[in-house]
């Protein structure tokens, strides 16, 4: 399998995960290449409730089984609407998921300078249904941004953003095969309830 190495020869990262299968071939790549990351489900796209509990727990089964720790952030779908408020209505790939990306990616580096973790990665990276361009470019806004409690000439040292493409190096065979040997639940569409209604 794909070898990595994180931004700096980071040994701890904090990956943001989507979802267990997406997940899965990621944590065998870093855990085979001497990486420890922490897990930060953030998710406040998901809709309803019941579907984001039900992604939670399926990750909580293969992040204990993996021996890996998961954080779970604060569910707060208002919030996540608000940052898409005007956004409604743009395609997948469109400007809705690129401000998506920024809310979620923007917690995880926070979380990340709280916890002292030096690189953030995110497992949207491996979706062939996601802009590998506009995950990017979330990542690289939420490393950089002016959180309020952190200086901003401190910023850029707190996280750094690993554009890491997750779906070379045979990883989006192996997710496949995970995605069966575990009996994933594997869900068609992104979360939220604007693409819910381009995949019934």
């Amino acid at each position: 399998m794909l070898k990595v190495e994180a931004p700096g020869g980071a040994r701890d990262i904090l990956l943001h995960a989507c979802c267990a299968p997406c997940s899965g071939a990621i944590l065998e790549c870093l855990r085979d290449s001497g990486i420890r990351p922490v897990v930060f489900f953030s998710n406040s796209n998901i809709y309803p409730r019941a579907e984001y509990d039900l992604r939670l727990a399926e990750l909580q089964r293969y992040a204990g089984k993996m021996g890996v720790e998961l954080v779970a952030d604060e569910y707060d779908h208002d919030a996540w609407l608000a940052a898409v408020r005007g956004l409604e209505r743009e395609p997948e790939r469109g400007e809705r998921c690129a401000a998506c990306f920024r809310f979620r990616l923007t917690r995880a580096a926070c979380f990340a300078a709280q916890r002292g973790l030096p690189v953030l990665a995110t497992t949207l990276a491996s979706s062939r249904w996601k802009d590998l361009d506009q995950v990017n470019e979330a990542g690289a806004i939420a490393c950089g941004v002016e959180w309020g409690w952190l200086p901003r000439n401190d910023v850029a040292m707190a996280v750094q953003w690993w554009p890491q493409n997750w779906r070379k190096g045979g990883l989006q065979e192996r997710r496949n095969e995970v995605i069966r040997e575990q009996g994933f639940y594997n869900q068609n569409w992104c979360g939220c309830e604007f693409s819910r209604h381009d995949n019934p």
